[in-house]
């Protein structure tokens, strides 16, 4: 007769097992090149306990944490700060279907409910391949507003009233950082690094965040201005279209410098600490 009990966990073999302080922190070189940016640690189910460890995993869930300060960005990152091949589809396709509908047919219901259907499309998609929901969520959240304040002032040009409404409230965030002498870049990257405030007293790192935060209200400066003037003159044909040469493309750019800068002030220390 057989134990039905159940059966003991075999003990991992002790050779199989990293040592925890031999796991390569985010960020940290490992051996053959590659770095904890492209090789993350496991996954930690662990909510964050405080308001610091939430912002450092947002930090390091957001495009710019897709490169650890001081490692030479690729193409295989800037395409996973977009999201890969589904967050570009799920960030243009709305959009571009406005334009192309609005365009051709001029019929103001059809043009802000296709992008509603479309994400509701992507969110339906990421829920069935158990992908992550939010971003999907938060992008039909976004839809349905600009829907509905067209489809109630019957302007169409009120569909884009929610994406000015949020590069405004990130412009004077930004803005408001640097005033206060804490540029949200160096925030992110003091957070990645895991040196929360080393970096104000380095004249250098904290010029170059400071560079780059300037970058980045300068974006959504440019975006209000283009967008806003085109609002007032009631082109919504001309706002779409403004709307995706300044959205994805821009973004990608000012990315892609921003990790330039960082890795410029914060190389030498990478270089410096791998040499010891």
């Amino acid at each position: 007769m057989t134990d039905s009990s159940p059966s003991q966990p075999v003990p991992e073999p002790e050779h199989d097992r990293e040592p925890e302080r031999n796991r390569p922190k985010y960020g940290e070189r490992i051996p053959g090149g590659a770095s904890a940016a492209v090789h993350p640690e496991p996954a930690d189910d662990r909510a964050p306990s405080t308001f610091s460890e939430a912002f450092a995993a947002a930090a390091r869930r957001s495009g710019i944490g897709q490169v650890a300060p001081g490692e030479t960005p690729t193409a295989n990152s800037l395409l996973r700060a977009m999201g890969g091949i589904r967050g570009l589809i799920e960030s243009i396709l709305p959009g571009l279907a406005f334009l192309v509908l609005y365009t051709f047919t001029k019929d103001l219901t059809l043009s802000v409910v296709a992008p509603l259907i479309l994400g509701a499309i992507f969110f339906i998609v990421r829920l069935v391949s158990r992908s992550a929901v939010m971003p999907a969520i938060i992008g039909v959240v976004l839809l349905g507003i600009s829907a509905g304040l067209s489809l109630i002032t019957g302007k169409a040009e009120d569909n884009f009233i929610p994406g000015m409404v949020i590069n405004a409230i990130s412009f004077v965030v930004l803005l408001v950082s640097i005033i206060a002498r804490w540029p949200l870049i160096g925030v992110i990257v003091g957070l990645l690094t895991g040196d929360a405030v080393g970096w104000r007293t380095d004249r250098a790192k904290f010029r170059v965040v400071l560079v780059a935060t300037w970058c980045w209200v300068g974006l959504f400066a440019l975006r209000l201005a283009v967008e806003l003037s085109l609002y007032l003159a009631a082109l919504p044909e001309a706002l779409a279209s403004a709307k995706l040469l300044l959205g994805v493309p821009l973004y990608a750019g000012m990315l892609w410098v921003t990790w330039l800068l960082v890795r410029a002030a914060f190389g030498h220390q990478k270089v410096a600490a791998e040499e010891k």
